[in-house]
């Protein structure tokens, strides 16, 4: 008995000694399950990704010194399109899913963003092949790794609605065109936009589009231009609230500029041609009301500057004082112009139309006469 004793005491002493060890082992054996449960689960729930990631202080340094902060404001997220539309953070980071993650190859911070952007493709597939025929791709071929991507112009995880508002549309562009913006922001567009909330005055991407970006300095986009200025000025439902005439393109092409330019753009679409556009005269993105002083057409002597930009030898504001069909003329401005083409107006449609009286008056003579012609013989024929 006094054996059995010494034996289950010496058991208790053994079990003392390998109780820290049994625990240890409990412990890796629950934190390697925990970590296989992870990767044996599946990809991971946004709770799990979010529960790491919205630590202010996560971060990595990048082989190029540069910090990098992986936190993600988990009520920008939800706020978001993609947090309204349960989106996934793996259905973008699609080379994640588990813990540990797989190592970061990145060499900057901009590496980072060229090379995550192309995870839109899998949702937004056609607006991401239209952004490879832009500028901004061609660009971006071209070795200038600053030109935008998606997410430079969308965000990664607070993306909204581009265009609410309309506002944010130019403060996105101005990002890396902010000299373009801050011009715009002036001109009578932009004025309208930010001071108004105007939503009849475009923003750049009116003109420019969103995804497929062309070169604005092509031939083609210039001989296109008129066009594309008579989007909103020939549309009489918004010309209409501003008292704007719509036959600003008639009268354009109705002048030796513009019959120049339509039909040399009809026969050489890709070649440059020397007389102007809308543009030229009235501004790219400064535009001004033609009533503004500071319009590029506002005075005779604003005029004459814009014009000597392709006639050099004008010195005089006669030169500006010419006829020029684009001008609608008026019984206040170009009023000898106005009653001519009124006295035309007026004469040609009686002209033509006493002819067509005349003509008619001439037919009906001779068919009666051809009838009353044919009746004589029979009458004269009845007598005898």
């Amino acid at each position: 008995m006094t054996g059995l004793c010494e034996q289950i005491t010496v058991a208790k002493r053994a079990a003392r000694r390998l109780l820290p060890f049994g625990a240890l082992l409990i412990a890796v054996s629950a934190f390697m399950g925990f970590a296989l449960g992870v990767q044996a689960q599946g990809p991971l729930s946004d709770q799990e990704c979010l529960s790491c990631h919205t630590n202010p202080d996560l971060a990595m340094t990048l082989p190029s010194g540069e910090p990098l902060s992986l936190y993600v404001d988990a009520e920008n997220y939800h706020a978001s399109i993609h947090g309204t539309l349960k989106v996934q953070c793996v259905q973008c980071h699609t080379d994640i899913s588990g813990y540990p993650h797989p190592p970061a190859n990145y060499t900057d911070r901009r590496d980072v963003t060229l090379q995550n952007y192309r995870a839109c493709e899998g949702c937004h597939a056609d607006n991401y092949r239209q952004t490879l025929d832009s500028m901004h791709q061609v660009a971006l071929a071209g070795g200038n790794r600053n030109a935008a991507v998606c997410t430079d112009c969308h965000t990664a995880h607070a993306v909204t609605d581009p265009t609410t508002p309309r506002t944010r549309i130019p403060q996105t562009c101005a990002q890396c065109h902010s000299a373009i913006s801050d011009a715009y922001i002036q001109s009578v567009h932009g004025e309208a936009l930010f001071n108004d909330n105007n939503p009849d005055v475009p923003t750049c991407t009116d003109c420019h589009s969103a995804h497929r970006i062309s070169n604005p300095t092509t031939a083609s986009f210039r001989l296109q231009s008129p066009e594309l200025c008579a989007d909103c000025h020939t549309d009489q439902n918004i010309m209409s609230k501003y008292a704007i005439s719509t036959n600003v393109l008639n009268t354009y092409i109705s002048d030796f500029h513009g019959t120049t330019v339509e039909l040399f753009a009809k026969q050489h679409p890709d070649q440059a041609t020397n007389k102007p556009v809308c543009y030229d005269c009235h501004g790219v993105h400064n535009i001004k009301s033609v009533s503004d002083p500071a319009s590029m057409v506002a005075t005779q002597e604003n005029l004459l500057v814009t014009c000597q930009r392709c006639h050099p030898d004008a010195t005089t504001a006669s030169f500006t004082a010419a006829w020029m069909s684009h001008y609608e003329a008026s019984p206040d401005k170009y009023p000898l112009v106005y009653y001519v083409n009124l006295f035309y107006w007026i004469l040609i449609p009686l002209t033509i139309g006493a002819l067509l009286i005349f003509i008619a008056s001439d037919v009906y003579r001779r068919v009666r006469q051809r009838l009353a012609a044919a009746k004589t013989p029979a009458i004269q024929k009845d007598e005898g």
